[in-house]
């Protein structure tokens, strides 16, 4: 019974990411029709691209792998910060832009501890 619900819960899974990926690559496609159509590419685009291209590498990498590696949701939390604050301009509330810039300031200090961490003391998922 155990091993049916893992199967069920695999296969959902699986299902769940292919259906990220598709809608990653459909929102990818409707950016691109909208920057053609504007004739017009900002930074804020980019960025946004840049997201998409790494949740669909974060979905890669778990196919293969089976794992998701920590950083790679960080790095998307710091490109959508960044993006937020493209998007905001000039007008932006100077506490909010503190606030934000620190959380990019923390979040990178994190993956910093993630990858910094001594092997022998910490291990993360293990096949066994």
């Amino acid at each position: 019974m155990e091993e049916r619900i893992a199967n069920l819960i695999n296969i959902a899974e699986k299902l769940l990411l292919a259906a990220i990926a598709f809608l990653a690559i459909l929102a990818t496609g409707q950016e691109i029709f909208d920057i053609v159509q504007n004739r017009n590419v900002e930074l804020a685009d980019l960025l946004l691209l840049f997201i998409y291209t790494e949740v669909l590498g974060m979905i890669g990498i778990f196919f293969v792998s089976k794992r998701i590696p920590i950083t790679l949701p960080i790095f998307i939390a710091i490109t959508a910060i960044t993006r937020l604050i493209i998007l905001q301009g000039k007008d932006m509330d100077m506490i909010a832009l503190l606030f934000e810039s620190g959380a990019i300031f923390i979040l990178s200090l994190a993956i910093l501890a993630v990858r910094y961490r001594p092997k022998s003391y910490y291990s993360y998922q293990t096949d066994e």
